[in-house]
């Protein structure tokens, strides 16, 4: 047991008298003295502590000594600290010592504390073993696992002598650990080291639970089972072991690779658009992509309901980046624009993050870019989905929309995010960039040098940035490696943005075209916070990293992509300076500028040191081994190349820039960069003397390995590289990040230990999630002590101190809440907490990703030829050095595996799953002052060799190399025993496996085992004399990794790669025993990737034997080859194979369906071929496949030895084959199960309660189980005594029908019931279920919500400490965090509440179950006895997780497995009537051909996929069943993606032959073929014979006639009489009062029915369906029957697999054709709209608004005349005659309009039949909502009439009209939805005054007028019997208005308008104007006479 103790003896020199207390920590845990009492100088404690801990204690770790002054009222007073780092400690494991404290100001006080501290490691010595593992006493047979925890020691907190941790000696026994027993350690990427825990080997892996729980009791005495905690199995984690880190497994990149992608925009509705009587359209644009809604005319709130699909192939990258842009444009035709009303932007990535990637009837806001200062443009109510391969979506369920829209409640945006969204403007201020490479040929820059005499860069390089749609460029900077711009664009865009990122990018300005340099991505959640202590965006001044491709310039570059963003950067490309800002916009102010368009100014430079002091960094690396070279590349000189930005590129760095400054001001220098590298003599003032560079390997020939790859041979010579670059020293950043990454590294670890442990079903998962939580807890508060230091060194932003308070906070909170968590980790919470804790993981890893990069990542290149062909990228933080170990990077001075891989896209597909080559590398990086340690990481052993130039012998130069004079000598043994699941790599559809293994330079391969995908090698692989460089004991701990590759032999060309592993051996060192704990080792599973996706899982075992002195003899003894076949092959050893027992597996063969065609030839005689573990059997032949595909003989057995460990059992093969003439067998397909674990049969328990037979249960009849209890309906079932008196008469239930009134969504608008039965329809059942359907989601949701508030202010008030009640008075805390969650659960809560609350009770229809998913995932795909096994051939595909296996399949196997240990138990076999040649499966039935009437009802279908150009289909139904096919073509519906199809269609079909049900739906074309929109498969037979009985499903209630009536041709006492005799039970027994009773449960119900004639009958059948309803209440053989239902199923379509293309709503029947006949079928198809007519009189207006202005007069006035329509402008507009020349604004009319119309009541719309165009072949059906619309007009004679002001009226819920004009206002509008509404359908008639309303300019809403209508809404039938004229007009006819005098018209009597004018008005007007004409022509006459006179005059004349 490890251990650290201190002994704290005193405390001296203490000042004042009083109470003493002392408080000592370690590792984050405390323990508190003794108080000791009155004392003055001296306090003597004299008390011991005893921490157990389960790593090695390391040299930096720190113990805490608090001294308090100790008061019992206050809090203590700290007198003083006393630290000490524990380096002496670890190395000694004794220490005495006397020392001073220090006060909180860090300076030394008088005080001092004596102490004596002992380390006790496990086996007394100190120092050697590895800090992997558990250290346990070599005696100490059970390997007990040891506890940090402070939860252990709460109970003594203040312990007297004794320490607290003593209670816990021993603690739980291991059982194995985690990865130890089946699941290897290895599966992600973890490693299991050396040691294993001391352990008997004979142990069974999972120990008993009993014996667990015994061992656990005993040790831990009476500790609480739900405190204790394990602490990791590797407790320090991220070193797995000291010198070594962990290799990735997942090789292939998997962003650049191209999905496919559909966005699908539903636009239903516009309200509140700003502007008069505009024709809006809906524009919908993604990326380029633009559709167009249809227009609609003279309204500003349209209703479209249309649906848009857009369909992508882009990279995830490319598709989430994209834009979706809405906006609404006004008046748009051909040939102009139209202008734009407003938009709203979102990227598709924020739809992809929302819960089912959708938004569900959501409303969009629109906002004006050109007009900032405007406020909100309307909104758009839409769906918008995005479907990515795989994903389903669930579309809520969509009856009738009628959800009275709450437009604030429901806005378009994401969780968090006010609705009120402000302008800001985002700042990118682009200042320098440096290193940018080449972008032209150098003949180029010869031709300009020749012409203009001087060298230029080959560059023209500017700055592009993209966000949210924009584009803004910087000026190009001519000819320049170093561009320094001092620019900024500016975005102006809503905060926050719906758009995720921005793209920073630096391209190369270009005559031709201009290309990408380098792309950055800026995540805009990285850096912002949005807390209520959060921060706005914010970033730099920094410097980014680009990466792209190589930076050698070729003309077409093959790697273009990357320089574009697209994939993993290859090579470093350029580092640009930038920074963000965003400033809120205040628009009100005046200076603003309006439009929201891209602006460019420029910036002032800034200084060298804002972004860091320049250090000088020190990098090394060297080569311990290169293994597993491609032999492509094997035949060449090969040398190694690392570079880190352009430092150490040889080949491409660039060359010298204009300017030549020094390189200590300058970061990144090139010149003397380039001449270092040609090893310059040019002697450089350096504190180092000369030290040049050496960035890449000698040249080297590879060596053949073996066939197919090649090793480099460094065997005791190992290369070095090492170069000095220069880079603001950002180091900070990099160390928090990676203090963050070791704990989500070590999370990570944990979590899948304890999914491990679950997964493998052992002892105590929760234990261990304790111990997770706890080195959480600690790893964030040692986090938060760290990351606070050096707090303002140079080049800090405000990123960075923002950041750090956030990470700061975020951490603190995650420690309490992981304490918080821990405490309530139980046995049953295990999985619940598992969740929580995987989404810290997520969160650490978020905070991890620091945004502001500083030291660029180092790239590894393989050069062969002086060519680059395979790298591997390093990011710089995991190699960069610190003092401090937690902020030290987790591969710094490791020796770290690292896999080589091809460049850009020559890495996709199968040359990015195959190794370049195997690299073993050591690598350091760090300043070039704390140089003096890079060397020790370094397996021990080596002499340094300095390059000969420099043999100055300074001790502080790096080595050139390394040699190693110390080897040892090992033999490794793999133990190779089978691989399962494996790839299908031939077009067999199976694999011919073998297994490659390489440990260092060495492999070996397997035997080749033909045609499985499951090979069972069993094969031992001995690699001899592999010599390992190092010292011994460091190799124990730490020995290389082994990788195992799995190949398929292919008889020509190259095997094909088809997965890979990694291992650690076992190693025993030569003076070691051999034998148990740790030797025979065990076998485990190993999982085998292939690229990112799991390929398969191996089991094996490694061992690594140490050869001594004496040579091989020594080792344990290999049996020779038992097996005389197999020739020289070595089986593995007994101790290390599995332990087997006997098994029978019992397999029944049903039968084939679906085979294909193999090579052109049908399948005719197939048989079918089980396998396991080398035995197996046959099924009997089937004679002629077409005629009867089932099998004979239904079942047979085998006997077979498997492990006792279920999880070691070999899958199962079936294979089928066809056996063809003259004794040939082809394979047809076959198909591995690789769980047998779900066939293994169990007894039935005889204690459990469905055996019980002790007295009879009655059964609880109120509802229909859990899903009804939600309910707020009153249900008429025959279950509801609960809710509804059963027994009274029918009468009275009719009476009580009507008078209950049918109840609406929210608002409770209550409709009248039609009254009487007769109106019910199959449709009202419909929509009543979907309701209940909606209700029950609802309710789910609150419910769903509540809980997890509950549970939020649970850990919130635990972690402020707080108890629950107090929560109102405490925990701002707890505020903060439930705030945002709870504003959506509110919402959720209230609809559910509205729910409830508001809503008159149900009218009693009976209801049927609505499942909105596929019947069969509901009753477990129907496979209760009878299994389907899908047979694959052909070679899997490589898409992601083989989405192409549908294309693999080539037929199906029915049948059944059932497997148990022998012998069997007696009871069962003694049984009545069991059967012994059925086994296991007794009572099935047999599989005759049987004839089967099929009834398919299709009710509807929802969201189609568009087919035609216009963005519609013309949908029609298909159904085939075998050979039968019925198309429903003539019925098509035109231009419709929701059609309503309400058909049956009757099928009859033979099973076996027939049982594949396809339902299709296609889109009808007038020319050409008809296109497949989507089709569904349902297999009918697995129905057929399930015991859930779903032929026919059992209706809630029981009636003859009506539209409710009994649909099986089986009465319900008939069908339960069947289950009970099949079921062997006891019963039915009817008895009085209502009871029947079925085994021993009774059920109650009524015994009358009524027949048509209304006559009652006595009847069981109520009684019998009751029983029914409840069948899985009964007893041993009850389940849940199908109920009559309606199933939702998804319709895919093949050319687009996986992804929906529309839903169907159906269901099917099935009647035997030898029982009775059913009768017919339901008639269900769609409701006929009703007839009806609306009369609207407009009696009068009043206060108008006046528009004209009189000629004459100057008077206002009005030529008033009133428009109306219902349908659409266009339809049926009406007008009423004019009102001319009001001058008050009032009109009179008596006007009548009439709108006859058809109506759905049920879903509340209008339906209008018309054709869309000119063109269009026949007329389309379109559903609106009622809306009346009214308008006012001025009437003008020569021009356009004008628009004044409309009312639009939802003859649904409209604004009752008041009663006088002077009581009518703006409010009736205004404030809608407070007013109580009325529905015209139910008033049929009122009259009042409502308002006219235009918007004015500032978009206010202002009253234009007041009209005053009758509306009367009669039904077609009354409307013929009394019908009314149009206008005035007969039959009916209205009086002629009364209109005042003054309407005369001046040019109908003009004399009378002249002398009115002249008279009274213009009378003055008309005087003046008669003078000032006589002046004009008296001074006309004398200027005209003037010059003659003046001429006369002077002439004398």
């Amino acid at each position: 047991m490890m251990s650290l103790m201190v002994h704290l003896k005193s405390v001296g020199h203490l000042r004042g008298k009083g109470d003493r207390i002392a408080k000592v920590t370690f590792r984050g845990l405390s323990f508190y003295s003794r108080v000791a009492e009155n004392c003055e100088e001296v306090a003597p404690f004299n008390e011991t502590f005893r921490w157990p801990i389960a790593s090695r204690l390391d040299g930096n770790e720190m113990l805490e000594v608090q001294v308090y002054n100790y008061s019992k009222v206050f809090s203590n007073r700290l007198v003083g600290t006393f630290c000490m780092v524990l380096q002496k400690v670890a190395e000694e494991g004794h220490l005495e010592l006397t020392d001073t404290l220090i006060d909180d100001n860090n300076t030394s006080i008088k005080t001092n504390v004596t102490l004596e501290i002992r380390y006790q490691p496990m086996d007394g010595t100190v120092g050697v073993w590895s800090d992997g593992e558990f250290l346990d006493v070599p005696d100490d047979r059970d390997g007990m696992f040891s506890f940090e925890t402070d939860s252990l020691l709460s109970g003594q907190s203040h312990g007297s002598g004794t320490s607290p941790g003593r209670s816990l000696q021993g603690s739980i026994p291991t059982f194995r650990k985690a990865g130890r027993g089946v699941f290897s350690a290895m599966k992600l990427g973890k490693i299991k080291s050396s040691r294993d825990d001391h352990k008997r080997g004979d142990e069974p892996a999972i120990l008993d639970m009993e014996d667990l729980d015994r061992k656990a009791m005993r040790l831990a005495g009476a500790l609480d089972p739900d405190t204790i905690s394990l602490a990791s199995v590797t407790a320090v984690t991220t070193n797995v072991s000291n010198k070594r880190s962990k290799p990735d497994i997942k090789m292939e990149p998997s962003s650049g690779r191209p999905v496919d992608y559909q966005i699908s925009i539903t636009v239903i509705e516009a309200r509140q658009l700003i502007g008069l009587n505009m024709d809006p359209v809906v524009c919908v644009e993604i990326g380029d992509d633009k559709k167009y809604t249809s227009m609609k005319e003279s309204t500003n709130c349209p209703y479209y309901n249309e649906y848009f699909v857009f369909d992508f192939h882009v990279p995830p990258d490319v598709m989430f980046d994209k834009i979706i842009k809405l906006s609404v444009i006004h008046s748009k035709n051909l040939l102009r624009s139209g202008t734009l009303v407003g938009t709203f932007k979102m990227d598709v990535g924020t739809v992809y993050s929302q819960p089912e990637h959708q938004f569900y009837h959501k409303w969009a806001i629109l906002s004006d870019p050109d007009d900032i200062t405007a406020g909100c443009k309307g909104y758009i109510k839409c769906d918008i989905a995005v479907v990515g391969k795989g994903d389903n979506i669930k579309t809520p369920h969509k009856a009738n929309e009628t959800d009275e829209d709450d437009i604030e409640g429901n806005l378009l945006l994401p969780e968090g995010i006010p609705a009120e969204r402000q302008w800001a403007r985002f700042y990118v201020k682009i200042y320098r960039a440096e290193g940018l490479p080449k972008m032209n040929t150098s003949i180029m820059a010869n031709v300009k040098k020749a012409f203009i005499g001087e060298n230029r860069d080959l560059v023209d390089p500017y700055v592009q940035v993209q966000f949210a749609g924009q584009k803004g460029k910087t000026s190009v900077q001519k000819s320049s490696y170093e561009p320094i711009w001092n620019e900024q664009i500016v975005f102006t865009e809503l905060f926050p943005p719906l758009c995720k990122r921005m793209k920073v990018q630096i391209r190369d300005s270009d005559k031709v075209n201009d290309v990408a340099i380098g792309t950055h991505f800026i995540d805009l959640r990285k850096i912002s916070n949005e807390g209520d202590k959060g921060f706005l965006p914010t970033l730099g001044p920094a410097w980014v990293n680009m990466y792209g491709s190589t930076r050698q310039y070729t003309l077409m570059d093959e790697h273009q992509d990357l320089n574009e963003g697209l994939g993993e950067g290859v090579s470093f490309r350029a580092r640009l300076l930038v920074s963000i800002a965003v400033e809120i916009l205040d628009t009100t102010s005046p200076e603003i500028i309006c439009s929201s368009d891209v602006q460019m100014d420029s910036v002032s430079n800034i200084s060298e040191s804002a972004t860091g002091k320049i250090e000088e960094f020190f990098l090394f690396g060297s080569f311990l081994e290169a293994t597993m070279i491609d032999r492509k590349i094997g035949d060449k000189m090969i040398s190694f190349e690392i570079t880190i930005g352009n430092y150490g590129n040889q080949i491409d760095g660039v060359s010298k820039p204009s300017s030549t400054r020094r390189k200590k001001k300058d970061a990144e220098n090139e010149e003397e960069e380039s001449e270092l590298i040609q090893n310059s003599s040019e002697d450089e003032a350096d504190e180092d003397k000369d030290l040049v560079s050496v960035s890449s390997t000698p040249l080297m020939k590879p060596v053949i390995t073996d066939r197919n790859y090649f090793h480099l041979p460094y065997f005791e010579k190992k290369p070095c590289v090492y170069i000095k670059s220069w880079w603001q020293d950002q180091r900070r950043r990099l160390y928090n990040s990676n203090m963050m990454d070791k704990i989500a590294d070590k999370l990570e670890e944990g979590v899948n230990d304890v999914q491990e442990i679950i997964k493998t079903e052992k002892a105590f998962p929760e234990r261990r999630l304790r111990g997770v939580l706890e080195e959480l807890s600690i790893g964030c508060s040692r986090f938060v002590t760290l990351a606070n230091k050096d707090v303002n060194h140079a080049g800090r932003t405000k990123l960075d101190r923002e950041r750090l308070k956030s990470c700061m906070r975020e951490m603190d909170s995650m420690a309490q809440q992981a304490k918080q968590i821990r405490t309530q980790v139980k046995k049953n919470t295990v999985r619940d907490k598992l969740k929580l804790v995987q989404n810290f993981l997520l969160k650490l890893r978020f905070l991890a990703d620091e945004p502001q990069h500083s030291i660029p990542d180092v790239f590894i290149w393989m050069m062969s030829n002086s060519k680059r062909i395979a790298y591997a990228r390093i990011p710089s933080k995991d190699i960069l050095y610190s003092i401090v170990d937690e902020e030290t990077g987790k591969d710094c001075g490791k020796v770290k595996a690292v896999f080589l891989k091809l460049p850009g896209k020559k890495g996709f597909g199968p040359a990015g799953w195959t190794v370049q080559a195997k690299l073993e590398l050591y690598l350091w990086l760090g300043l070039n002052k704390q140089r003096k340690d890079f060397l020790n990481g370094l397996p021990n052993g080596f002499e340094e060799i300095r390059s000969a130039k420099t043999s100055c012998g300074l001790p502080s130069i790096p080595p050139v190399s390394l040699v190693y004079n110390m080897k040892q000598v090992f033999q490794l043994r793999a133990h190779m025993y089978q691989a399962r699941s494996l790839f299908a790599a031939d077009s067999s559809g199976l694999s011919d496996p073998f297994a490659r293994v390489f440990f260092s330079t060495h492999s070996q391969v397997t035997e080749v085992l033909s045609e499985t995908l499951c090979p069972t090698w069993d094969q031992l692989l001995v690699f001899d004399d592999v010599e390992l460089f190092g010292e011994a004991s460091e190799l124990r701990d730490d020995p290389p990794i082994i990788v195992v590759e799995i190949f398929d032999q292919d008889t020509v060309g190259k095997a094909e790669f088809i997965g890979r592993t990694f291992a650690k051996p076992t190693i025993k060192m030569c003076d070691e025993h051999y034998g148990p704990p740790r030797f025979p080792p065990q076998l485990e599973y190993y999982q085998i990737y292939r690229g990112n996706c799991t390929a398969g899982e191996l089991l094996a075992a490694f061992e690594l034997l140490q050869i001594g002195q004496g040579g091989r003899a020594d080792l344990p003894v290999l049996e020779g080859p038992t097996d005389s076949e197999r020739g020289p092959i070595l089986p593995v050893p007994l101790g290390i194979r599995p332990v087997l027992s006997r098994y029978r597996i019992e397999v029944l063969f049903w039968g084939l369906r679906d085979l294909k065609r193999i090579n052109l030839a049908q399948v005719d005689r197939p048989r079918v071929d089980i396998e396991c573990a080398g035995r197996g059997v046959q099924s009997a032949l089937i004679q002629n496949y077409k005629k009867n595909p089932n099998f004979s003989t239904l079942v047979k057995w085998f006997e077979v030895d498997l492990p006792e460990n279920e999880l070691l059992h070999p899958p199962l093969n079936i294979r089928v084959v066809d056996c063809r003439a003259f004794g040939r067998y082809i394979l047809v397909g076959s198909h591995a199960v690789s769980c047998l674990r779900r066939f293994i049969y169990s007894a039935p328990d005889k204690t459990s309660n469905h055996w019980a037979t002790a007295g009879d249960i009655s059964v609880s009849m109120d509802g229909d189980g859990s899903v009804r209890k939600m309910d707020t309906v009153v249900k008429l079932d025959a279950m509801s005594d609960a809710v509804v008196k059963v027994d009274m008469t029918e009468e009275e239930g009719d009476k009580e029908k009507s008078k209950k009134k049918k109840k609406k969504k929210k608002g409770g608008v209550e409709e009248e019931e039609e009254t009487d039965e007769s109106v019910l329809d199959w449709w009202s059942k419909y929509f009543a279920s979907i309701e209940t359907l909606k209700e029950t989601l609802r309710a789910q949701e609150a419910a769903q919500a509540e809980a997890e508030e509950r549970e939020d202010l649970e850990i919130a008030a635990e972690t402020a400490d707080v108890k629950p009640d107090d929560l109102i008075l405490k925990g701002p805390k707890t505020k903060e965090k439930s705030k945002e969650k709870k504003s959506s659960k509110d919402k959720k809560k209230g609809h559910a509440a509205d729910a409830s609350e508001n809503r008159p009770v149900k009218a009693k229809v009976d209801e049927l179950m609505v499942y909105n998913k596929e019947l069969e995932s509901e009753y477990g795909n129907f496979e209760d006895w009878l299994h389907t096994f899908n047979l694959y051939r052909g070679k899997a595909g490589d898409d992601d997780e083989h989405a192409l296996d549908d294309d693999r399949i080539v037929g199906r196997f029915k049948g059944s497995l059932c497997m148990y240990k022998l012998p069997l138990s007696e009871e069962i076999t003694r049984e009545a009537g069991f059967d012994p040649n059925m086994g296991m499966f007794q009572s099935i039935p047999h599989n005759d051909p049987i004839n089967v009437l099929v009834r398919v009802y299709v009710v509807r279908a929802t969201d189609l996929h568009p087919a035609d150009i216009n963005g519609k289909a013309d949908p029609y139904v298909v159904i085939k069943l075998g050979k039968s096919e019925v198309k429903d073509k003539e019925n098509y519906i035109s231009k419709q993606l929701n059609p309503v199809f309400g058909k049956s269609f009757d099928i009859e079909a033979t099973f076996p032959m027939e049982s594949m049900l396809t339902v299709s739906v296609y889109d009808w074309d007038l020319v050409g073929t008809d296109d497949l929109i989507g089709e569904t498969k349902i297999d009918l037979e697995n129905r057929f014979y399930s015991k859930f009985r779903a032929t026919c499903g059992i209706s809630s209630n029981y009636s003859v006639h009506g539209y409710n009536v009994w649909r099986d041709p089986m009465k319900p006492s008939q069908i339960l009489a069947k289950l009970c005799k099949d079921g062997k039970i006891d019963g039915p027994h009817y008895g009085p009062g209502g009871k029947v009773k079925v085994a021993n449960r009774i059920f109650t119900g009524q015994t009358e029915i009524e027949d048509e004639n209304g006559l009652k009958k006595q009847t069981e059948e109520h009684l019998a369906l009751a029983v029914l309803n409840h069948w899985e209440e009964i007893p041993r053989v009850g389940c849940k029957l199908v109920p009559e239902h309606v199933e939702t199923r998804p319709l895919l379509n093949p050319d687009k697999p996986g992804i929906e293309q529309g839903r169907i709503e159906m269901w099917v029947d099935m009647f035997p054709m030898d029982m009775p006949a059913p009768g017919p079928a339901i008639e269900i198809s769609p409701r006929k709209p009703k007839r009806y007519e609306l009369r609207v009189i407009i009696w009068n207006t009043d206060e108008v608004i006046l528009e004209d202005d009189d000629y004459f007069t100057g008077e206002k006035s009005s030529d008033i005349f009133v428009r109306g329509w219902l349908k659409g402008q266009q339809e049926d507009k009406q007008d009423t005659d004019v009102h001319y020349h009001s001058l008050t604004g009032e009109g009179n009319f008596n006007w009548r309009f009439v709108f006859p119309f058809d109506y759905l009541m049920a879903e509340e719309k209008i339906v209008i039949s018309k054709k869309e165009s000119m063109f269009s072949w026949d007329e389309t059906e379109y559903k609106i909502p009622p809306r009346l619309t009214l308008q006012v007009w001025d009437a003008d004679h020569f021009s356009a009439d004008d628009f004044l002001g409309a009312i639009e009226l939802d003859l649904n819920r409209f604004p009752r009209g008041a009663k006088t004009a002077k009581q009518c206002s703006l409010d009736m509008i205004r404030n809608e939805h407070e007013l109580p509404t009325i529905s015209i359908f139910k008033q049929k008639r009122v009259k009042g005054w409502w308002p006219f309303v235009a918007r004015d300019e500032n978009d206010e809403m202002e009253l234009t007028g007041k009209v005053e209508a009758e509306l009367h809404l009669v039904t077609a039938e009354e409307a013929e019997k009394s019908p009314v004229g149009l206008g005035r007009n007969e039959p009916d006819p209205l009086e002629k208005p009364n209109r005042p005098d003054t309407t005369f018209l001046w040019f109908l009597s003009p004399l009378k308008a002249i002398r009115y004018l002249v008279c009274n008005r213009y009378k003055w007007l008309i005087i003046k104007i008669v003078l000032a004409l006589l002046l004009l022509i008296m001074l006309g006459l004398f200027l005209y006479s003037m010059p003659g006179y003046l001429v006369k005059k002077l002439l004398g004349a």
